[in-house]
């Protein structure tokens, strides 16, 4: 059936034709970025037509594809020049795709199509995302979500995208259940402004934790929305400000990279470490105070009429000078002549002038430990809390051993069940004391050499001996006043003065060193290594286990990041070396 156009329908299809024919598509990259650490978790690939020609941007040329019927044939070429695009590069990333999703009713659909290609370019299905737009109008939603599952079961993975641009986003969502709900710019758009869009997302968030399914925020175009998006704890982000789209995968700058660890950091101090790294301020009570000069009959009196109050602190000019308990009024008036004796005197003639006097910012575990040295008699009696000296508040025992309780719950929950040394919150909240403070200080990080192959012959029962072992060494070598923690696997890390730095990596070397043999068989030992299988299933001699101890300073250092990123360069010139051994910068 012929159709007529008119004359600018007639260039437009024109120009639709050689685009398709002479496969005029470019293939550009943006990348969808990790807010949790700032690392690429993937690119998505954008399809472009040829520069100046009004079919450039994708909404123009997917527009007239479908006005012209030639819908299938443009996303087959885009497509397939992803696909291209993506082999050349040869770089194991995960590729997000556009799809339209009335595509998949068109006639020529094939359903193996993209399958058919990936072999052709040997990607690994896993690592493509195929995203359908939300805001596209489905006309066969049967049809749609049976071709949805077919993906799925061919091991492709599903994004929704631009949600909340239509109108039955929650229903799509619930119908195929995807792994990606991709935001629409709109909502991201001014979100640091906007409450409102902050709730929506806020309450998006929880629904994609909650069903392990994936946000990625869109149009990232300013700080503002990036740290405000971060703040909500959503997953991953995409955007100008975070990187243009470009023909070849372009990381992230180290600033952006920067903000948005910073952002974490920062978070996760407020989150993470609260329980870990409470003040005593934090269950401090502003309670009534009293003057020197009020009379004890006076004081009497109070505690008559006010069964719950356990005592008072003394204060003159906003200074805490003594308390007075509940127990001890009682015991200086009882007797015979008692009250007659101090009933018109002032307090300040009886109240305890040593009694337990803490700073505000002074931790809650410090403060318990101090708290259960004082004399018996005492050990009871509520503690007073200054803030430059001045009157601060009380805090009560019973309230002192809850937040204990729970900080020593919090404490073990992120011990690492294996060595039994804190785990990585609390690694990251001793590196940020020892950052912040002006002790001269250096980290050490420790690495077992040849542990892989070590657990790959005699296995992980084995293995984790090794590091229950190695674990002990570094308790025995360090001295108990300094931190050690286990950061996972055969990896460790401790802070310690630098005078004593050299002295505490030669007596772990030389204990360690001492100690490997027992875990090799007698066969071994006389050979003097072992012979397993590398990863490409090839026999191989390796050594013995030996440490590798890469010592960063504090004071050169000004992040975690950073601190991180030194040791691994150190580690790695350690590890050329042969043998145990230790490098320090």
């Amino acid at each position: 059936m012929d159709i007529n156009y008119s004359k600018e329908d007639e260039r437009l299809r024109g120009e639709l034709l050689e685009i398709l024919y002479q496969k005029k598509i470019q293939t550009v990259f943006q990348p969808i970025v990790c807010l949790h650490d700032g690392t690429v978790h993937g690119y998505e690939a954008l399809s472009r037509g040829p520069q100046g020609s009004i079919l450039h941007t994708p909404d123009m040329l997917f527009k007239c594809a479908q006005k012209f019927n030639k819908l299938w044939e443009l996303e087959f070429l885009c497509r397939s020049k992803a696909f291209e695009a993506a082999f050349k590069i040869k770089n194991d990333f995960r590729l997000f795709l556009n799809v339209n999703p009335n595509i998949m009713q068109d006639v020529k659909f094939r359903r193996g199509f993209t399958k058919e290609y990936l072999e052709k370019f040997g990607i690994d299905p896993k690592r493509i995302i195929f995203e359908i737009t939300e805001s596209e109008a489905i006309n066969h939603l049967d049809d749609f979500i049976k071709t949805i599952d077919n993906y799925k079961q061919q091991d492709y993975r599903i994004a929704i995208d631009d949600a909340g641009a239509g109108y039955s986003g929650l229903n799509l969502i619930s119908d195929i259940h995807p792994n990606y709900i991709k935001l629409d710019m709109k909502l991201v758009r001014d979100i640091d402004k906007d409450t409102t869009k902050q709730t929506l997302i806020q309450c998006l968030n929880e629904f994609s934790e909650y069903t392990e399914t994936a946000l990625i925020a869109e149009g990232i175009e300013t700080k503002a929305e990036l740290l405000t998006l971060i703040e909500i704890g959503v997953q991953y982000g995409q955007g100008f400000f975070l990187q243009k789209p470009n023909g070849i995968l372009n990381t992230i700058s180290r600033d952006v990279v920067e903000i948005i660890q910073v952002k974490n950091e920062n978070k996760r101090k407020l989150k993470d470490n609260r329980v870990l790294n409470d003040r005593i301020e934090s269950i401090c009570k502003l309670d009534q105070t009293i003057e020197p000069e009020l009379l004890v009959c006076q004081v009497h009196e109070m505690f008559k009429k006010d069964e719950t109050l356990s005592g008072f602190c003394v204060v003159e000019d906003k200074h805490p000078i003594g308390v007075i308990t509940r127990n001890a009024l009682y015991k200086k008036i009882s007797g015979q002549y008692g009250y007659i004796l101090y009933a018109n005197k002032p307090i300040r003639n009886i109240m305890d002038q040593d009694f337990m006097n803490v700073d505000c910012k002074t931790t809650i575990d410090v403060v318990g430990k101090n708290a259960m040295k004082r004399d018996f008699d005492k050990i009871y009696d509520f503690i007073i809390v200054t803030r430059n000296d001045h009157f601060r508040g009380t805090v009560t025992v019973k309230d002192l051993m809850e937040k204990l309780i729970e900080i020593e719950f919090v404490y073990a929950k992120h011990l690492n069940p294996l060595s039994e040394l804190p785990g990585n919150l609390m690694i990251e909240q001793q590196l940020e004391t020892a950052l912040e403070t002006k002790d001269k200080k250096n980290i050490l990080y420790f690495d077992l050499d040849n542990f892989k192959a070590y657990n790959d012959l005699y296995g992980f029962e084995n293995g984790d001996r090794v590091l229950k072992e190695f674990a002990q060494i570094l308790k025995t070598c360090i001295p108990t006043e300094y931190f050690i923690g286990h950061i996972g696997g055969d990896d460790f890390v401790a802070i310690v003065p630098k005078k004593k730095t050299e002295q505490i990596c030669q007596t772990i070397i030389f204990a360690f060193n001492n100690a490997v043999t027992k875990f090799y068989n007698q066969t071994d030992i006389e050979r003097g290594y072992i012979i397993t299988k590398d990863r490409k299933d090839i026999e191989e001699n390796y050594p013995f286990l030996s440490v590798s101890i890469a010592g960063v300073a504090c004071d050169s250092n000004k992040t975690i990041f950073s601190l991180a990123e030194t040791a691994a360069k150190i580690k790695k010139k350690c590890k050329k070396k042969p043998g145990s051994n230790y490098l320090i910068v």
